[in-house]
């Protein structure tokens, strides 16, 4: 049963709020046609301002009116100015004034009328004369007074949406079309200003359509105000008519509410002809104030045949003053004032910005005698409250109370003695004080304060810095390095008037640094390029606003520091090896009192042998760092959280925590052995292997070997890799500390494989030793037969396979005259000099340091086996070209 009342009593709402939609239409015709003008200024306290600087009216003040017609007027208007007392209370015959516009003394002099009490609004009509006018429209506005208390209120705030947007048009117009970054930064300043949203497609369009696009309509479709798009589509639905005359009784949409500095948020007047009498139909009116001035644009031509149209203005609401609610855009900001023009960043009341209603504003600063107060004016397309400056940067100019008082013109009702109270000011502003000496120091407080409308008002306080910054200094212990761009903190006392930073470059020439204020307070973050310059000596110039002497930092540049990974230190080693990048840099390291520097060729530790591997040299990534020669090693305890402090080259010091490792595997080489070969080849060192051979050999630990150890055999360039373990079967415990490996070459790295092998320990945990030498792995060819010819004159033939093998060939130790074997041979037989009984030496491709002895028995030579007989025969080959 409730709902059925509830859908009831809204039916009967919408069926009563039908008879009001005659007065809004959803045209969307722009107000482009200039109209007629009205003179109106407000009187209050005996204190005269023009309409363009009233936001509000009070019971008693004194308007007056005057229409501005041209001479020639050939058609009279009768202005009628009504005062309004809400949607369902009719105001009374005595609240309507009739004003005959042609009168001589009207015209002359105007007509003065009195804000009654209780009224809320105050509309004028200008229409024109006919028989009865005065009359049909008293009847319709006391016949239905809701309707004109909407079209009061929709006029004046449509008014004030269109300055807005007309500002910001107005603005974007000053900056050149192929400005990209201009329109952009501009467009940004007047949207946060004025509370409106531009059309963010025009900026993805070429730039020179980008300012034609942001000013071609200038409606609420190019500019939307943030606020009221949801209520303007709502009003404008077709859908939805009922709800426009629904709006029109509730507070909602204003109900003589409405305080204008927040923002329009309305629909564009929407009041049409729908609503007439049989002699008039009412077209609105959007008022542009200047000065005393009211100019009319109106959307619809007047009429002149019945029904004449009756043109509909709104006057400000009769209401208390609500002060402009500024506030700086960015709090922790501070404005230099000794900039030749200071701008402050304010934001939160579009119409100070929009409108002339906030007058007479300044800047109180504070100081001693009372301050100092500076004039402001409100510049959208600055983004700011500007501050009032000479051409000449002389001292800033200042008002006195008394020329703010003069700003208020005297009139006939009240005695030209009469001061405005401004010490009586009810909403904690104070009163304007006369100028004083500026305070000194580097960082004061400012407060904005002046007058919105008659009622004076205090603004938000800002900081401020009134002489240049001192004492400037590094902030931070920043380095600067040669070769590219780089970021250095700067420290002042005030940093607000900081105006160009400037390097030293290479002949004396300065490059200007880019720079913005940093988080920490009187700090500024400088952009410093040094891309072309070199390490050492820098310095940077600023300059300062009020300062003709340029201030000096020193700073050094360096080259790319080093970077430090990681640094590995095991307890008892006398090494330390460190990870990173520009290593070449590092000069020393210390840790406690142990001091290391760079070992030229890193060298095994934790081993006692003669002949170490030396492991790959120190580079730029990787750094062995050592003690002196003959060093104990230091007593470090596994786990020890140490910092280890670096040297570098250029002075600099760097930090690196460290914590002690377990110390390293490590075993030495106690016997190897190679087997027995059938090869008549004899080689000259324990050192090498065959490669067809396999190899058993025995190490120490000094500490029991885990069983879950294991032993890494490679070669110098890590291609050939193999591990030995105990659960593999190629690593056997004689007891914890000797173990006995076997590692077969062809099986563990294929036929390829020769040169230098490698060994060290890995522990469980994959912490690994040092490299130890462990053999030279080199590849036999086979000989099959040495035949020589009975005359001992003449070369022998050797022949056999895999010849490639072979280096060289002689008969001597010596190498007097050997015969060498170019690469990539592939014949069978080579020739040499006839050599002794007890064989001829041989040097192999894979280790020709070595001479080995070959031992043949010497042969008879058959006839197909003499030289020349055979195109594989080889003598004395010469090199094979290089491609």
């Amino acid at each position: 049963m409730a709902s059925v009342f509830r859908r009831l009593s809204l039916a009967g709402t919408l069926a009563a709020l039908l008879s009001v939609a005659s007065l809004l239409h959803a045209d969307p015709a722009r107000f482009d046609l200039a109209g007629p003008k009205i003179d109106v200024h407000v009187t209050r306290d005996g204190k005269k301002l023009p309409i363009a600087q009233v936001p509000n009216l009070q019971p008693g003040d004194k308007i007056w009116l005057r229409a501005d017609l041209p001479p020639t007027q050939s058609v009279h208007y009768l202005l009628v100015a009504v005062f309004l007392r809400g949607t369902t209370n009719p105001p009374p015959d005595n609240w309507f004034s009739e004003i005959q516009t042609w009168n001589k003394k009207v015209r002359e002099e105007g007509v003065t009328i009195t804000v009654p009490a209780e009224a809320q609004q105050v509309i004028l009509f200008l229409a024109p004369e006919t028989g009865g006018d005065f009359s049909t429209l008293r009847s319709a506005v006391r016949g239905r007074p809701g309707i004109f208390v909407r079209a009061s209120q929709d006029l004046i705030e449509s008014g004030f949406e269109q300055a807005r947007i007309e500002t910001y048009l107005a603005a974007i117009r000053r900056v050149p079309p192929d400005d990209a970054k201009g329109l952009a930064d501009h467009s940004d300043l007047l949207s946060r200003t004025l509370n409106l949203k531009p059309n963010a497609d025009c900026f993805k369009r070429p730039v020179d359509t980008q300012s034609t696009c942001l000013t071609q309509a200038g409606n609420q479709t190019l500019l939307d105000d943030g606020h009221g798009q949801s209520v303007a589509d709502t009003l404008n639905d077709g859908s939805n008519s009922d709800l426009i005359n629904q709006a029109s009784y509730t507070r909602l949409a204003g109900g003589g509410n409405y305080s204008p500095y927040v923002g329009a948020i309305v629909d564009l007047i929407r009041i049409t002809s729908t609503l007439h009498t049989a002699k008039y139909q009412y077209i609105p009116a959007i008022a542009f104030p200047d000065g005393d001035a009211l100019n009319l644009r109106l959307n619809t031509p007047p009429s002149f045949n019945n029904p004449k149209s009756v043109i509909v203005i709104g006057l400000p609401a009769i209401q208390a003053a609500v002060p402009p609610p500024l506030r700086p855009t960015t709090p922790k900001d501070i404005a230099c004032l000794l900039k030749p023009e200071v701008v402050l960043p304010v934001e939160g009341a579009p119409l100070v910005y929009a409108t002339t209603l906030a007058h007479d504003l300044v800047l109180h600063v504070d100081g001693p005698n009372g301050g100092t107060d500076i004039p402001v004016t409100p510049d959208a397309f600055r983004g700011g409250l500007v501050l009032a400056h000479t051409p000449e940067r002389k001292p800033l100019p200042l008002k006195t109370t008394s020329e703010l008082e003069a700003s208020f013109e005297p009139t006939d009702e009240a005695s030209p003695n009469t001061k405005p109270d401004t010490a009586a000011a009810t909403d904690g502003s104070h009163p304007v004080k006369p100028a004083s000496a500026a305070p000194t120091g580097s960082t004061v407080t400012g407060t904005i304060s002046g007058f919105w409308g008659f009622d004076p008002f205090k603004g938000p306080t800002l900081q401020l810095q009134d002489s240049p910054g001192k004492d400037w200094k590094l902030a931070d212990d920043d380095v600067l390095i040669a070769g590219r761009e780089n970021h250095l903190m700067l420290s002042s006392t005030g940093t607000a008037c900081l105006n160009t930073i400037s390097l030293d470059a290479a002949a004396g020439k300065l490059i200007e640094a880019k720079w913005k204020p940093a988080d920490k307070p009187a700090t500024v973050d400088v952009t410093v390029p040094l891309k072309a310059n070199d390490p050492g000596a820098l310095h940077l110039a600023i300059k300062q606003f009020g300062e003709s002497k340029d201030e000096t930092v020193a700073a050094k540049t360096y080259s790319e520091p080093a970077r430090l990974t990681a640094l590995e230190l095991h307890a008892g080693d006398t090494t330390a090896d460190l990870t990173g990048s520009s290593l070449d840099q590092v000069q020393q390291l210390t840790i406690n009192n142990l001091v290391f520097t760079p070992a030229p060729v890193p060298i095994p530790s934790n081993q006692d042998t003669a002949t170490p591997t030396p492991a790959p040299s120190n580079s730029d990534a990787q750094l062995r760092l050592t003690l002196p020669p003959n060093s104990q090693a230091p007593k470090l305890r596994v786990g020890d959280h140490l910092t280890a402090s670096f040297s570098l080259k250029d002075g600099r010091n760097l930090t690196l925590p460290v914590t002690v490792s377990p110390a390293r595997p490590s075993v030495t080489l106690l016997n190897k052995n190679m087997g027995d070969s059938n090869s008549p080849i004899h080689l000259a060192t324990q050192d090498d292997l065959p490669a067809d051979q396999q190899l058993t050999f025995s190490l120490k630990s000094p500490v029991p070997f885990p069983r879950a150890g294991k032993i890494e055999i490679t070669n110098a360039d890590d291609s050939l890799h193999s591990t030995l373990s105990v659960s593999e079967g190629n690593l056997v415990l004689q007891n914890p500390h000797t173990l006995l490996a076997t590692l077969d070459p062809l099986k563990a790295f294929g036929t390829s494989a020769f040169g230098p092998l490698r060994l060290r320990p890995i522990s469980p945990d994959g912490t690994t030793g040092d490299w130890l030498p462990l053999v030279t792995l080199v590849r036999l060819p086979t000989f099959t037969a040495l035949r020589c010819p009975a005359d001992t004159t003449q070369p022998c033939t050797l022949t056999g396979s895999s010849l490639y093998l072979v280096d060289s060939i002689a008969t001597d130790s010596t190498f007097t005259a050997p015969t060498t074997v170019p690469e990539g041979f592939v014949g069978t037989s080579l020739t040499l000099p006839r050599p002794a009984k007890t064989g001829f030496y041989l040097r192999l491709r894979d280790d020709p340091t070595a001479t080995n002895t070959v031992t043949l028995p010497i042969l008879p030579q058959t006839a197909s086996a003499a030289p020349g007989a055979s195109a594989s025969a080889f003598t004395n080959p010469k090199p094979l070209p290089k491609n």
